[in-house]
């Protein structure tokens, strides 16, 4: 077995965390490789020495950030990632410190699932964006709120008058959708949300729809360009007249499923609920 092991740069911590993750793993016969600027550091193998198509999961350590970045960077590559919360809000990377061990014997025993979680693609006039989380339309530069029209199959839905629009997986609903008072989705759920943000008529409400739609965003405001922006990381400026497309894509995320942790015991505690369960 291959393991990709990614300590984050910016967090000290991971890069001694890391050395003793990979000397637990190289002792229950797997091997151990990072990206070559790294590797030396944490006594991993090269990531360059390998066929990365070998590679069978990528192990990260840091927060949800983390993990779209690489999920980004290596999306060429048919691993599943699991990821230590090395952060806060973590609702992908849900691996505490304190559980590591535990949780890598788990995968070494194979006792997992993998979540092929929705990716959504979206493109205009030859760029295209793909996005784990969300696909965000917003309106820069500009002062005043802009227009977007929404055509969902070439149907006329309806025109936001906004600070933009989110487009999200339900695996984004936890993030800015959910700021921007969208709802929670489970991410075994094959849906798409459309939520608003900031809308000028509050009867303007996030749209749920099945995750084989077609969704057209036209900038109609006679302003500066607005920005789209995938997951918080790409981006490019969309002039007024255009549209951008987002549909579903044909890849998947793949995100490791320990037994031992539970998606609403995530919710729970990274939102802090309070509620509690009682017996009757």
């Amino acid at each position: 077995m291959i393991i990709a092991l990614f300590p984050n740069e910016q967090k000290q911590q991971s890069f001694e965390l890391a050395m003793s993750i990979r000397e637990f793993l190289e002792n229950q016969g797997v091997t151990v490789v990072a990206e070559d600027a790294k590797a030396e550091k944490i006594g991993a193998k090269p990531l360059s020495s390998i066929n990365p198509q070998e590679i069978q999961f990528l192990l990260t350590m840091g927060g949800d950030g983390t993990i779209l970045r690489l999920s980004h960077q290596y999306s060429h590559l048919d691993a599943a990632i699991l990821g230590i919360n090395l952060g806060h809000l973590g609702f992908m990377a849900d691996v505490p410190a304190a559980d590591i061990y535990p949780s890598l014997t788990d995968l070494l025993n194979g006792n997992y699932t993998i979540d092929h979680r929705l990716i959504l693609e979206g493109s205009n006039n030859g760029t295209t964006l793909r996005s784990v989380n969300d696909l965000v339309i917003h309106r820069n530069t500009n002062y005043s709120l802009i227009e977007l029209a929404i055509h969902v199959d070439g149907t006329y839905v309806n025109t936001f008058v906004a600070d933009g629009i989110i487009i999200s997986t339900p695996n984004g609903s936890t993030a800015y959708s959910l700021a921007a008072g969208g709802p929670i989705i489970s991410p075994k759920v094959n849906a798409i949300v459309i939520t608003p943000i900031c809308p000028h008529t509050i009867s303007n409400r996030p749209i749920v729809l099945p995750a084989d739609h077609v969704i057209d965003i036209k900038y109609l405001s006679e302003y500066d360009p607005v920005e789209v922006r995938s997951d918080g990381l790409e981006s490019y400026l969309m002039p007024t007249g255009q549209t951008f497309q987002v549909k579903k894509s044909p890849q998947t995320f793949k995100l490791v499923n320990l037994h031992r942790h539970e998606y609403f015991s995530t919710l729970r505690s990274k939102l802090g609920w309070s509620g509690k369960l009682k017996m009757f």
